[in-house]
């Protein structure tokens, strides 16, 4: 339940801080008193909207703090708790709200900073807020929906349902996917597969355009190559020395006769060895040049085979835009992966095919399941409601709900439609028929069908009587009182039949202090408390017979 409620700066409220009671609680006071500025410091604990406009004249920021007993709510509470990382000791949760003057908000759930997400989870199990422009719901499907399947206690079975449905919805955007690679590689397979072949045709292989290259020059000048080697290889043959002798036996001789004079001149021994050393590098020198000249071929025909292969390399280069080689085998690899994609996404198709095949069994399996459990619960909810509303003078309504089958959704495959008579004729789509104060009746009937099957610890009824009096009003305040003594309930009211009900009767109330207007709060008792509903019975001008009756309605 809601145990206390602490407001600062929020529109007209300076600083408010209030205890609750359990049971009925009374909320009154005259139009514009400020009971809807309550209302919605509330709505604003609970995650609704903020902006700058709720801050108080002058104020840098408004708090609104809420203090909760929570005991016996840890099935709904502990695993949002325990996934944000929030203390809770079982029994005492703390609300907050802070609202800076740039209309930026911070959320608080026992000190711990949360997302207002994470607020609104939490909130949504501890309160319930109902306006007079809640009746609007009643059009809503979703909510008539929702409100049977409270009556038939469906929660597992829509946690399973909506999850078998986001499941659903997965797979059937991967195969979305899967469908749309497999039509892109389709769409271009054979151009892909005439470049791959082409490709792999010229069995490229890395650096081979430099080694073409090179033997192309090589090829294209073998015949003055050969004629410089050939020129080489003379210069060192004994032909071409002016004495007969070969450069190789010119060099040992001098090797001999340096070395015979090294005896009597020293240096000439390290002469000697040099020569030596030249000789035997030339002659290395000379092995390689007929090396390569052996090797170098005057061959047109060779000549035309690698100029051909450059220009097949060359051309591929140009048409594919790559800059060497490997590009173009990284293109013709990638287009081979491309091509074996293809067999693995079809594959992969099949397989998922079947995947969603299960999916939607399951899915449909508990469709079903909830369509009998709502048809099952259909008609003694009807005649619950039927029955509530009669209590509230209506004696001659007829509520009847009726299931229809609907476009798959998360939360299974049926659409609820409310229909209703105030006349015991024919019902008709609830929407199109009822008068205000028949809808204010029906969803005040709604209302405490749904706190008796959904557990809600608190719940706030805001002009939940709008449209009625008399008699009529005496029995909602009644039905309300009933719903107290198992929940709290705050009833924020203008009938005196309904405030004469409550276990605690608070009034809100407008004063002026320092020259601006101030909205507060305060429990009234005994003599207040006839008084207060003395003026919702007669006015302004209280007169002998509205305390008497105001006194009569309290002892009742």
């Amino acid at each position: 339940m809601l145990s206390r409620l602490q407001v600062k700066n929020f529109v007209l409220i300076d600083s408010l801080e209030i205890d609750f009671p359990e049971g009925l609680v009374i909320i009154t006071g005259q139009t514009g008193a400020g009971k809807s500025i309550l209302l919605g410091a509330l709505s604003l604990v609970m995650g609704s909207k903020a902006d700058a406009g709720m801050l108080s004249d002058g104020a840098e920021n408004c708090v609104v703090e809420a203090e909760f007993e929570a005991a016996g709510l840890e099935e709904g509470l502990l695993p949002i708790l325990e996934e944000n990382d929030i203390d809770w000791d079982g029994g005492h949760l703390i609300l907050r709200r802070v609202v800076n003057r740039s209309g930026r908000s911070r959320a608080f759930v026992n000190d711990s900073p949360v997302p207002l997400q994470v607020l609104q989870n939490i909130s949504s199990r501890l309160i319930d807020i109902h306006s007079q422009h809640q009746t609007l719901l009643l059009a809503d499907r979703q909510f008539q929906l929702s409100i049977l399947d409270h009556f038939a206690g469906n929660s597992q079975l829509l946690n399973d349902c909506a999850e078998a449905w986001r499941n659903l919805g997965r797979l059937r955007g991967e195969l979305e996917e899967l469908d749309r690679r497999i039509a892109a590689i389709e769409r271009d397979r054979d151009y892909n597969e005439a470049q791959f072949r082409q490709l792999d045709a010229a069995a490229l292989r890395s650096g081979e355009l430099e080694e073409l290259e090179q033997e192309q020059k090589s090829l294209a000048n073998a015949e003055e190559i050969k004629t410089a080697l050939c020129s080489v290889e003379a210069m060192y043959d004994a032909s071409a020395s002016q004495d007969g002798l070969s450069m190789d036996a010119s060099l040992k001789e001098a090797f001999k006769q340096l070395n015979k004079v090294s005896k009597y001149l020293p240096a000439a021994e390290e002469l000697a060895r040099r020569i030596d050393s030249c000789r035997l590098e030339l002659e290395d020198i000379v092995s390689e040049v007929s090396s390569l000249n052996d090797g170098t071929l005057l061959s047109e025909s060779r000549l035309e085979e690698v100029e051909a292969r450059m220009s097949l390399i060359y051309s591929l280069m140009t048409k594919h835009s790559c800059a060497n080689e490997a590009e173009l085998i990284a293109l013709r690899d990638s287009l081979s992966e491309n091509l074996a994609d293809s067999t693995i996404l079809l594959e992969r198709r099949e397989a998922l095919s079947k995947e969603i095949s299960k999916a939607e069994s399951v899915f449909d399996s508990f469709a079903l399941a909830l369509r009998n459990s709502r048809q099952a619960a259909a008609k003694p909810f009807a005649r619950s409601i039927e029955e509530s509303i009669r209590s509230l003078e209506l004696p001659y309504a007829v509520f009847e709900v009726a299931l229809s089958e609907s476009a798959p959704s998360s939360t299974g495959t049926d659409t609820v439609i409310f229909r209703f008579s105030a006349n015991n004729t024919s019902p008709v789509e609830l929407s199109k028929c009822a008068s205000g104060g028949e809808l204010s009746r029906i969803m005040l009937s709604l209302k405490a069908m749904m706190a008796r099957f959904t557990q809600m610890p608190t719940m706030i009824f805001d002009e939940i009587d709008t449209g009625v009096s008399g008699s009529v009003a005496d029995k909602i305040g009644s039905m309300v009182c009933g719903m107290g003594r198992s929940m709290q309930v705050f009833a924020i009211t203008h009938l005196p039949q309904v405030a004469a009900k409550g276990d605690a009767h608070y009034l809100v109330s407008k004063e002026m202090k320092s020259g601006h207007a101030v909205s507060t709060i305060t429990r009234i008792q005994g003599r207040e408390r006839v008084l207060e509903v003395a003026r919702m019975l007669s006015g302004s001008h209280l007169t002998d017979a509205a305390i008497a009756n105001a006194e009569a309605l309290l002892k009742g």
